[in-house]
């Protein structure tokens, strides 16, 4: 067995190849290439009889042989996210975007990327606010966002429902990022209340808009999610005007503030994308 150290830690966990592979990962490396490169650091250890060996030597031993691989840009990466998790700094990032874009498998393969445990959706908000407010006080806050306008009287328009359920459900959002900031550990929020212009983001809170433009394609999303789900494709294909209505208007409030839009036409791409420019931004604000 191979020991690694941890001086600043002052810990000693067994070597994992499996630790190693994420942490690989998270410089954007394909997660089979990640292993043999993990493989090829375990079994480079064991060649050299090495029994005890630091994370400063792992950092610098698996650097090498992504460097090897011609993956000169992993590497760099890989040097970056190393530190930036050694420096312990809270991250949090928001994934806008209505409903069907693929913000929950988006959530989940950047969770796994940056080793974060915790994946809100303002869904859950919404449902547990629903739980404590009546619908004669807010009826908005019970119907779908792209049907909340029903439920208001003298709502004039399917936005102006939209942005009063936004409103509501913000203010539990709000809790969480405040707690989330106040406690000082990583997560993620994704869901379709989260507007710019609705939530403030403070230092390494982090905005993203997801988007599908093709009307089928976002089709084909409500057939592939009703598979694993109980969420019927055809109700949201019922109201799918709707909610590419809705689509325009949080791209529109996204261009208003600034918050980068991605359109999510491939998983690996859009995570990507995701990580370079966290990567980029938060180089800045180190």
């Amino acid at each position: 067995m191979i020991i690694v150290t941890d001086p600043e830690r002052r810990v000693q966990l067994p070597f994992s190849r499996g630790i190693l592979t994420r942490s690989i990962t998270l410089a954007g490396v394909d997660v089979g290439i990640a292993y043999i490169i993990a493989s090829e650091v375990q079994r480079e250890l064991v060649e050299k009889r090495k029994r005890v060996v630091s994370t400063d030597e792992i950092r610098e031993l698996t650097y090498r042989k992504l460097i090897e691989h011609g993956l000169k840009k992993e590497a760099e990466r890989y040097l970056f996210w190393r530190e930036f998790r050694r420096k312990k700094v809270p991250l949090v990032v928001l994934l806008g975007g209505v409903t069907g874009v693929g913000k929950s498998t988006i959530a989940t393969e950047l969770a796994f990327r940056l080793s974060i445990r915790t994946i809100i959706g303002t869904d859950t908000v919404r449902e547990v606010m629903r739980k404590i407010i009546a619908r004669e006080l807010l009826p908005d806050l019970h119907a779908s966002s792209f049907l909340a306008w029903r439920e208001l009287k003298g709502a004039s328009s399917l936005i102006e429902g939209f942005e009063s359920q936004v409103r509501h459900v913000s203010v539990g959002v709000k809790a969480v990022l405040d707690r989330v900031q106040r406690e000082g550990f990583n997560a993620i929020i994704e869901g379709i209340h989260l507007v710019p212009g609705f939530i403030e983001t403070n230092e390494n809170t982090f905005m993203y808009i997801l988007t599908v433009s093709d009307r089928k394609a976002l089709e084909a999303h409500f057939y592939e999610r009703s598979r694993y789900s109980k969420r019927p494709a055809e109700y949201y294909i019922e109201h799918l005007d709707e909610i590419l209505w809705l689509q325009e208007y949080i791209v529109r409030k996204a261009r208003e503030h600034g918050v980068r839009v991605i359109e999510n036409v491939e998983l690996e791409k859009t995570v990507n994308e995701i990580m370079e420019d966290l990567m980029e931004r938060l180089r800045e604000s180190l």
